[in-house]
C-alpha cells in the first residue's frame, strides 16, 4: 500500500443526522471503522446504508455530527488528501466513457503524484486480484454488468487508500464471483485496510464480515459480531422476515426464509 499518513487510524462517525428533501435520513448514527475489520453494514431498502456512506465521503453534507479520520476532522482535509484516504465505490455506477478496462482502472490513481511505472504496475495487480486482467484492453462500455462491477471495484482498490468503502459490489456477480469479491475484500482487510460493505445477502454478511452494523429506518439497531448482530429479533426488525439458521465450515450463517405477515 501506497504510504498514507492516515494509514492505521480509524474513521469514526458520531450522532450523524441527515435530512434530505424534508425527510429524515439518518437520525443520529454512531458508526466506527478500524483498520482490520471488514465491517459489513446491513438494511432493508431506504434504511439509510448508502446515505451512510455518502455523507462519509462527501456526497450528503450532514446536519450535524462529526466524521473524523483518525485525530482530525474530515472535512478538515484537502479534498487530495480525502481522496487519497478514502476510496469510495459507489452502488450501481455506469461507465459513460468509451476507454479502456486498463485506463479506468488507472483513474483509480489521480489522487496521487503521477509516476507511471509505479501507477500501470498497482492497475496490473489489482486487475489480477480482481480477476480482469485478460479484460484489460477490453472498452469498458462492452463489458458485462458483473465485468463492469469488478472493474470499478479495481479502480477503487487502485487508490490504494487506507479505508474502502463499497456499497453493493455484489450487485450483478454470479454467486462464484461474489464469494471471489468478499474473499478479496476479507484479504485487503487482512493486510491492514478498514473496509465497510453494503450487502444484501445475510450468509454472506455473516460468512465474511467480522462485525455487523443493522440500520434501520435511519437508525443503528445493532453493531456487534455477525452472530450477534443477526440475532432473530434484529433481522425481523430491520426486515420483517424470519430466517433459517444453519451451520458449515465452522461457522453460522442465516437465510431468509419467510416474511413475518406470512407466518
Amino acid at each position: 500500500m501506497t504510504n498514507n499518513p492516515y494509514q492505521g487510524q480509524q474513521l469514526r462517525c458520531a450522532d450523524i443526522h441527515l435530512e434530505l428533501h424534508g425527510s429524515r435520513i439518518l437520525n443520529g448514527v454512531d458508526f466506527a471503522l478500524s483498520p482490520r475489520e471488514l465491517v459489513g453494514i446491513l438494511g432493508s431498502n431506504g434504511a439509510g446504508k448508502s446515505s451512510l456512506l455518502k455523507s462519509i465521503v462527501g456526497i450528503h453534507k450532514p446536519s450535524s455530527g462529526q466524521i473524523r479520520l483518525g485525530d482530525r476532522g474530515l472535512a478538515t482535509l484537502a479534498p487530495r488528501h480525502q481522496a487519497q484516504s478514502i476510496a469510495y465505490l459507489a452502488q450501481g455506477q455506469q461507465a459513460h466513457w468509451p476507454q479502456t478496462v486498463e485506463k479506468v482502472v488507472m483513474l483509480g490513481r489521480i489522487p496521487h503524484v503521477r509516476h507511471p511505472a509505479q501507477d500501470a504496475r498497482i492497475a496490473g495487480m489489482v486487475m489480477e486480484q480482481v480477476g480482469i486482467t485478460h479484460l484489460r484492453q477490453r472498452n469498458v462500455q462492452t463489458l458485462s454488468g458483473g465485468e463492469r462491477a469488478r472493474t470499478l471495484l479495481a479502480r477503487a482498490l487502485a487508490v490504494q487508500a487506507p479505508v474502502l468503502l463499497a456499497d453493493e459490489p455484489l450487485a450483478a456477480l454470479d454467486p462464484a464471483h461474489q464469494l471471489r469479491i468478499m474473499q478479496l475484500l476479507q484479504e485487503q482487510a487482512c493486510q491492514g485496510l478498514a473496509v465497510a460493505v453494503v450487502l444484501h445477502d445475510l450468509a454472506l454478511a455473516m460468512r465474511f464480515c467480522s462485525r455487523i452494523v443493522v440500520l434501520h429506518e435511519g437508525k443503528k439497531i445493532a453493531d456487534g459480531e455477525p452472530h450477534i448482530a443477526c440475532s432473530d429479533q434484529n433481522l425481523a426488525q430491520a426486515f420483517g422476515i424470519d430466517v433459517a439458521r444453519a451451520s458449515w465450515g465452522g461457522g453460522s450463517f442465516a437465510v431468509p426464509w419467510s416474511t413475518r405477515e406470512s407466518v
